[in-house]
């Protein structure tokens, strides 16, 4: 009967990773939007902007204000929020009417990670933790996995790619009212932490090497997605519309990827994964670099995807554990880190136009790949023990 009832609390909790995914839609969004009014690359990738912008603006808040008002309410508050974002470029369609929706789907997002993950907590303990993250980010996975396929539906059910909008507000409205009649029961704090006591943790090292982890996990994530499609463009000579099966197959491994570590997390060491997983990804990284044909782009950069899969919700649950007094703030410091992908692209872009070519990009993302090796055997053995 307990079982069944945590599975009753943990199954809404999980759901909510479905609606965390919609954030990934802005992807194809930008080039149907880019299309739809005549915008340079620079303007039309101002809304992936509005997205990521608030990771950096209000995590901390958030988690601050989660503290006061509990996880749950939070949860809810994300999900008016994102409703609100989607119907809005579905009742006026323009450009400033899109960057307004990102920019709501982006604050909805951020308070949903901020607040989601840790509710995650009150529902499943112990070991289980890090294995129930994984499972979150499978959905998410094959949320943003299902993203560019709504729009295609709505393109030829209804004639115009918004109407993913409305099917995306439905879903939302779903969760919110799964979530509203599920009981959880939530700690209550006696001591909100401020901003700068939130930011002061970072004076820990462990959680400054987990917080960095963060920024370039994420940098790699929408990296990899950015890059890939113009690397098929430029040594396979495919067009822009072929060019984005290289973001499917991106997409695709990494979903199988969380799925299959959300079973290995549950048996094996989660510090022992995350090395093995980086190291994997570094010379993959590595090989890119030489590859010249269609195959054996895709076969490396799915390897990658495979091998990155995991590691956000491994470096989130380490974190967690390794200040459980203070996952609210944990949270929002983790979550601000998501910031990373609105960092790096642009640093990718310095370098390619350096460079001359796409090595440039690569090497940015290497590089970040190459702090998350350093991250996964920087950590000391009492919280590798502990993980």
């Amino acid at each position: 009967m307990k079982n069944n009832s945590s599975i009753s609390k943990t199954l809404p909790v999980l759901f909510g990773f479905f609606v965390m995914g919609f954030c990934d839609v802005v992807g194809i969004s930008t080039s149907y939007v880019k299309e739809d009014f005549h915008l340079s690359e620079t303007i039309a990738n101002l809304l992936p902007t509005m997205v990521f912008l608030w990771f950096l603006l209000l995590s901390v808040p958030t988690a601050i204000l989660m503290n006061k008002i509990g996880r749950k309410k939070m949860v809810l508050v994300s999900i008016v929020v994102t409703i609100v974002g989607m119907l809005i470029p579905f009742i006026g369609y323009t450009f400033t009417t899109c960057l307004i929706a990102f920019s709501l789907l982006g604050i909805g997002n951020t308070i949903l990670q901020v607040s989601l993950n840790p509710l995650l907590t009150n529902v499943v303990k112990g070991d289980a933790l890090t294995s129930s993250l994984t499972a979150g980010q499978v959905i998410k996975a094959v949320s943003s996995f299902c993203g560019p396929f709504i729009a295609i539906f709505a393109m030829s059910a209804f004639g115009k790619w918004q109407y993913l909008f409305p099917i995306f507000a439905l879903i939302t409205i779903l969760s919110g009212l799964w979530l509203l009649f599920t009981s959880i029961a939530e700690k209550t704090e006696e001591k909100a932490s401020g901003i700068g006591q939130t930011f002061a943790l970072l004076g820990d090292k462990t959680i400054l090497l987990l917080f960095l982890g963060i920024v370039f996990v994420v940098g790699t994530d929408v990296g990899m997605n950015t890059v890939t499609p113009k690397l098929l463009m430029e040594r396979c000579g495919l067009s822009v519309a072929d060019s984005g099966m290289g973001s499917s197959v991106y997409f695709a491994l990494r979903t199988i990827g969380a799925l299959i570590g959300a079973v290995l997390l549950a048996k094996y060491s989660a510090i022992k994964y995350f090395r093995i997983s980086i190291l994997v990804a570094a010379f993959a990284m590595g090989g890119l670099f030489f590859m010249t044909n269609i195959i054996s782009v895709l076969v490396l950069v799915g390897v990658i995807g495979f091998a990155c899969s995991s590691i956000f919700p491994i470096i989130y649950s380490m974190a967690i554990q390794a200040r459980p007094e203070k996952a609210n703030e944990i949270s929002g410091l983790m979550i601000t880190g998501v910031f990373g992908g609105a960092v790096i692209p642009p640093l990718m872009g310095i370098a390619a136009d350096t460079f001359g070519n796409q090595n440039g990009s690569l090497l940015v993302i290497l590089f970040s790949i190459g702090y998350l090796v350093f991250c996964s055997f920087g950590l000391t053995k009492k919280v590798a023990v502990n993980i």
